[in-house]
């Protein structure tokens, strides 16, 4: 198992070698901080621009109480709004996808155009001070990597997705994601988990030997992992050795040959996980998006979408099918072990564990938290109300 070398922070850093505390993973304090600190001003994905064919086209993302709308205009711009009416703060559009002409209040009809312009208001005279330009839907930054749409709710001055993406853009480049299409409906799972023990997993390299009997047989011992800033990035390439798993042998025999793709590519899994929260499984024959939203300090919803090329090759499609019951048996040994670590989490003897060298995506995790909420280094949680008193610039 490979590693790239711990980034330069850690040598910096007197608590690179402590893994986040176990505190911060229920304490409800911590949660609302973290959600105001890190998530709100963080890119979210909704769907890809192909969902979003035609003017009117629409997508909802439901997260940290904000409903928001990304819609596709009648100039073929795709923007996002606060899917809340300026009048009494009715949603204006319901469910997660959906075509309209125009944006159309359900509790006492004002109008919006696909712009986000207020156009339509009954008994407009009633209200004399409303400004009609000053009441369109509030709009929220859209930000289009390859084909996908990303949404964040603040602008903290934090890099967009093409600039977080840029260390592994050339190598992602020839998957062609910008012509890729949606092969299934968006899932939603909800797991008993704070939101930072998914994303932990997700990279975390040394319990893949051990619980992941299924990826150990099909990557023997290639699996590697780096952190590159705002990315890890995880690999494994496919084993000539034939698994006796029959979906996995399965796979290995019958994945057929991907012209677009470099040689190297032909059986190499990748997988990309962007700050703080989504991840890119790429496989040569789909890619697996998945985010985990968090809903209280021990919940999150984990939302997965499926998108692939056009293909018509039978294999093409067998392959993928056993590709979801492969990753079907990946999904419940992880939830096996996420949902008995944050057990874990609240025990009182545990505060901190120690964290390995070759752990460098966790240690790329933990300085990034903890530069944005210096709390994040104490063992213990403080005392109630610290996120309330003044900061200084540091601990």
């Amino acid at each position: 198992m490979a590693t790239r070398a711990p980034q330069p922070i850690d040598a910096r850093d007197p608590d690179a070698d402590w893994s986040l505390p176990g505190w911060i993973y229920g304490d409800p304090e911590f949660h609302a901080f973290e959600m105001a600190r890190i998530l709100r001003p963080s890119w979210q994905i909704v769907c890809h621009e192909s969902d979003l064919a035609a003017p009117g086209d629409w997508r909802a993302l439901a997260y940290l109480g904000e409903n928001v709308v990304a819609i596709r205009g009648g100039d073929g711009a795709i923007r996002a709004f606060h899917n809340v009416c300026r009048h009494r703060a009715m949603r204006i559009v319901e469910g997660d996808a959906g075509c309209a002409r125009k944006l159309v209040c359900p509790y006492h009809a004002w109008t919006y155009e696909l712009d986000g312009r207020l156009s339509g208001v009954p008994m407009r005279r009633d209200y004399p001070a409303l400004e009609l330009d000053a009441n369109g839907l509030v709009p929220v930054q859209v930000s289009i990597w390859r084909g996908f749409v990303f949404v964040r709710l603040e602008d903290d001055g934090g890099p967009s997705v093409a600039e977080m993406m840029a260390p592994y853009d050339s190598e992602i480049a020839p998957y062609r994601l910008e012509a890729m299409r949606r092969i299934g409906d968006v899932r939603t799972r909800e797991r008993a988990v704070n939101w930072k023990n998914v994303g932990d997993n997700y990279s975390d390299n040394l319990h893949i030997p051990v619980a992941h009997d299924g990826l150990t047989r099909l990557f023997g011992k290639s699996y590697a992992i780096e952190a590159a800033g705002w990315v890890d990035k995880m690999s494994g390439y496919l084993s000539d050795r034939r698994s006796a798993n029959p979906w996995e042998a399965f796979y290995q025999r019958h994945l057929p040959r991907v012209d677009h793709l470099p040689e190297a590519n032909q059986r190499l899994w990748l997988y990309y996980k962007l700050w703080p929260n989504m991840a890119f499984d790429i496989y040569p024959d789909q890619i697996d998006f998945m985010q985990w939203l968090p809903t209280s300090p021990t919940s999150c919803v984990l939302r997965e979408m499926v998108f692939a090329l056009p293909d018509a090759r039978r294999e093409m499609k067998l392959v993928r099918y056993a590709n979801w019951r492969i990753n079907r048996v990946v999904n419940a040994e992880d939830t096996w072990l996420i949902e008995r670590v944050q057990q874990g989490m609240a025990s009182q003897s545990y505060t901190a564990g120690p964290i390995g060298a070759s752990e460098v995506c966790l240690r790329s995790f933990a300085a990034k938290l903890r530069a944005l909420i210096p709390e994040a280094r104490l063992h213990r949680a403080p005392a109630p109300g610290w996120s309330r008193r003044p900061r200084p610039g540091a601990l």
